[in-house]
This record gives C-alpha cells, sequence and structure tokens, in this order.
C-alpha cells in the first residue's frame, strides 16, 4: 500500500478521530433548543460539506436567526469540550504516524470540521507533530467530493497527487480523494457502517482500524 507514497494524507472525524457521536449529540441537542424536529438522515444530508457550508445549509432550511458565524462559534463552543477531553484516537493511528515520520513520509488532515476543533484536539492528543499541513474546508471554499482540501495538502507537502495515499472514512471522502487523483483508503467507522459494501467497492484500499497497517 504504501509503495511509492510519499505523503498520507487523513480525514479526522471518524478516521483518525472516534468522534462522530459529538455531532450526533450536539445536532440532537441544538435542535431540541430551539424547538425544531430533528430530520431523519440530517448527518448524512451535511457529509463532506466544509463547517461553513454546513453552517450556511442548516440557516437556510431552517431560517436560523443566528449568522454563518455565530453558527460556527455556538458549534465550537458546544464541542470544545468533548474534543478536548472525551475524543480519542482510532486504535493503532498514533503507531502508525509514529511509522510515517520514522520512514520521511509526510503527512496532513484533510477536514471539514472547524481549525479550532483540529487544533484543540490535536494539542490534546500531542498529536500536532506529526501533521506536515492541516488543510479544513473552509481554507478552501469547498467540501468533500471536490478534491480542493487534498491537492491544496498535496501542495503544501511539494508532492504529487499520485504520490499520495488518502485515508476516509465516507463516500464523499473517498470521492475526494480519487478526483485528486490519489489512492484512497477507506476505513470502517460504526457510524457509516451501512456504506461498507459501496466503500470496499469505491477505494482502493480498506481497513476495520489502523493496527491493520502493523506490518505492511
Amino acid at each position: 500500500m504504501l509503495d511509492g507514497i510519499k505523503a498520507c494524507f487523513f480525514d479526522m472525524d471518524g478516521t483518525i478521530l472516534d468522534s462522530m457521536w459529538v455531532w450526533l449529540d450536539i445536532d440532537i441537542e441544538f435542535f431540541a433548543q430551539r424547538g425544531i424536529e430533528m430530520p431523519e438522515g440530517i448527518q448524512e444530508q451535511i457529509e463532506g460539506m466544509s463547517f461553513s457550508q454546513t453552517a450556511g445549509y442548516f440557516k437556510e432550511r431552517f431560517g436560523l436567526p443566528e449568522s454563518i458565524d455565530e453558527i460556527k462559534s455556538i458549534w465550537n463552543e458546544m464541542a470544545m469540550d468533548k474534543y478536548r477531553n472525551e475524543v480519542p484516537l482510532k486504535p493503532g493511528v498514533r503507531e502508525f504516524l509514529e511509522r510515517l515520520k520514522r520512514d520521511g513520509i509526510r503527512a496532513g488532515i484533510a477536514t471539514s470540521n472547524s481549525i479550532e476543533l483540529v487544533r484543540c484536539c490535536l494539542a490534546s492528543l500531542d498529536a500536532e507533530k506529526y501533521f506536515d499541513t492541516v488543510v479544513t474546508g473552509c481554507d478552501v471554499g469547498a467540501g468533500k467530493p471536490a478534491p480542493d482540501v487534498y491537492l491544496k495538502c498535496a501542495a503544501d507537502c511539494g508532492v504529487k497527487p499520485e504520490e499520495c495515499l488518502v485515508f476516509e472514512d465516507i463516500i464523499p471522502g473517498i470521492m475526494a480523494g480519487h478526483n485528486a487523483g490519489m489512492k484512497v483508503c477507506a476505513v470502517y467507522d460504526k457510524y457509516s457502517e451501512d456504506t461498507d459494501e459501496v466503500k470496499r467497492k469505491t477505494a482502493d484500499y480498506y481497513i476495520e482500524d489502523f493496527s491493520c497497517l502493523e506490518n505492511i
């Protein structure tokens, strides 16, 4: 899998972090506070959107009075403590990142989450040292399946797209990696397990968790 690979790029939530439960909890609380019935499948409907795109979607669809920046600030405040204290790296992630660093393979994060939550979580997990770049959908003005976040990661790391391997847990992310001209490894996450069959068919590789990569 790593033959000819000079950089590995990772989605964050659901890929290297066990964190999707946070957003389910936040959605439930956010809607309840506003007396809005939580729509079925809302998390699937916003998959891949950048943080700003998601806030804009919520504002328009549910007629929210807050500005997009205010909605983002509310979500950051609701999530910050959980990302600082309750969100762990998935099994095998730290060991794999250590291996990449040891082997001189560059690493980056390409996420739809906010930069505030990314920085907070990486710092609390002592994981900032593993990544050469962090790119959010807000940085490039496009969410996934657009390739922009992954192309920016490659540019930041000074590598060609065909020299990169992407790790993703959702189909729009897998498509974003392929749209960037990169190989993609799908990662199991219980919050997207209903799409596992499609993920296996769409990606170049599939892993249950990063412990599977111990001997590649």
